[in-house]
């Protein structure tokens, strides 16, 4: 297989920490590994430790948008970052992002002539009408979004269900399924690691638990979670619910658990970003709960199923593709009273659940590996239809916009240039200047120096003279 040098480029990445920055993450380590060469471009973050990775990162600048959308945005258009990209001699650009990062990515498609391929992870109509209120703004937004996934040379989802939602957003090109995959082997971990992860929780031996791992948010089904939960508890069934995450909305989701009256019931845990400690929890709980509509790929199912841990998920939804019913999974409507069904059925049979958890560790897991070779195999296709002019030609408005911001992205590199080059003539001439000023000093000091004592000399005569007519 041919080694490639592959650009990676994503909005999030860690210190951020999402589905889509472990994504990246690991194209970048196993394609360095053991494929050929990676590149990460992602946008500054203050407490960033790029050291930590094996392959390169290279980060532009950004500002705060923390509290209203999660991460920093990043400003596409640094001269810099381009002088650096384009040095890298990429094959091929890989975008996450079909915002940011995918400007990024058009604006290096035009000066470097290497094909982009997209990827789209996540529902956007729902980041979209989260973001902004005006259903004509939501419009626009989406427009654009579209626009700017249109403008790249090759299209994939992670799922089957997220092209139905690209779709739906008004994207009406060919695209390819390209699923992700995990970071976890199959098996178990050790029992030590489990005790210690869970020492701190309340898990008393024989009760069933439940688990919940990402970000806290609404839009994850977390309501339903509760909601089910808040039923079997006025039934008088006994049993604990681990939340592993953080989000925005976390602190909703504590308050209304405790509204509820399952503070005792319903644990929180800070996220957890050492992954080992995360297949601790997958391998101490008896089922998982992710009832998400929000998900295109629910990749923590498929971590779950690497540690033989059954879900409980949306029939219909991203997550349950591939999932059947009460073999590889549980399938339920997308309401309280349905997950509290299905968990008051599945309570009565822990031996469904261990059973169900073996079936979808051999059915459904995909290993990163895997996902990866698969995609950098598609790589070398990608580049050969660019080569041959088999991608349609990219002329819309906004790309005669991207060429324009090329062009004057040259021409702030050939300023910055002529002016690094002017600075540093100045700075030779004046320490030339000053090398001249330092020798006439010294001559002049040595001059004083001669004259003071020549002076000194003809004291010492003087004084001889009157010491001997005194």
């Amino acid at each position: 297989m041919e080694k490639l040098n592959v650009c990676l480029i994503n909005d999030s990445f860690p210190p951020a920490i999402d589905g889509v920055a472990n994504a990246v993450t690991n194209y970048a380590d196993i394609i360095s590994r053991e494929l050929g060469q990676a590149t990460v471009i992602t946008p500054y973050y203050p407490e960033a430790d790029d050291s930590v990775f094996a392959f390169p990162v290279l980060r532009y600048p950004s500002v705060d948008m923390t509290r209203l959308v999660g991460y920093r945005a990043g400003l596409p258009f640094s001269p810099e970052l381009m002088r650096r990209a384009e040095s890298a001699g990429f094959d091929i650009i890989h975008s996450h992002c079909p915002i940011t990062s995918t400007m990024v990515a058009r604006a290096l498609r035009d000066r470097i002539k290497a094909p982009v391929v997209f990827t789209y992870h996540t529902k956007f109509d729902i980041d979209i009408a989260n973001a902004v209120r005006s259903k004509l703004l939501q419009e626009e937004a989406a427009k654009l979004l579209v626009e700017n996934i249109s403008a790249c040379d090759e299209v994939w989802t992670v799922s089957n269900g997220a092209g139905e939602n690209l779709r739906k957003l008004g994207y009406t090109g060919p695209y390819s399924v390209m699923p992700n995959g995990v970071d976890f082997p199959q098996g178990r971990v050790d029992q030590a690691l489990i005790d210690e992860v869970t020492a701190d929780f309340d898990l008393p031996a024989g009760l069933p638990v439940f688990l919940f791992v990402g970000r806290m948010m609404w839009y994850k089904g977390l309501r339903i979670i509760l909601d089910a939960l808040a039923e079997l508890d006025r039934e008088g069934r006994d049993f604990r619910m681990v939340f592993v995450g953080g989000g925005n909305d976390k602190d909703e989701v504590v308050a209304y658990a405790e509204s509820l009256g399952l503070a005792g019931k319903v644990l929180f845990s800070e996220p957890i970003h050492d992954r080992s400690r995360i297949r601790a929890w997958y391998c101490r709980a008896d089922l998982f709960l992710f009832p998400s509509t929000f998900d295109t790929n629910g990749l923590v199912v498929r971590e779950a199923a690497a540690c033989a841990l059954a879900s409980v998920l949306v029939e219909g939804s991203c997550a349950a593709e591939d999932v059947t019913d009460g073999e590889s999974g549980f399938l339920i409507e997308e309401n309280g009273a349905s997950m509290a069904a299905k968990l008051r059925e599945l309570m009565a049979a822990p031996e469904a659940m261990r059973r169900v958890g073996d079936c979808a560790q051999q059915s459904i897991y995909i290993s990163w590996e895997n996902a990866v070779r698969h995609a950098y195999e598609r790589y070398g296709a990608v580049i050969d239809n660019y080569r041959r002019g088999y991608y349609p030609e990219h002329d819309k408005l906004t790309d005669k916009y991207f060429r324009r911001i090329s062009t004057l992205m040259d021409l702030r590199a050939r300023q910055r240039e002529t002016g690094e080059a002017i600075r540093s003539e100045l700075r030779a001439e004046l320490r030339g200047n000053y090398e001249e000023m330092y020798n006439n000093y010294q001559e002049l000091w040595a001059d004083l120096r001669g004259e003071r004592r020549k002076l000194e000399q003809r004291l010492e005569d003087v004084y001889r003279r009157m010491d001997r007519f005194l």
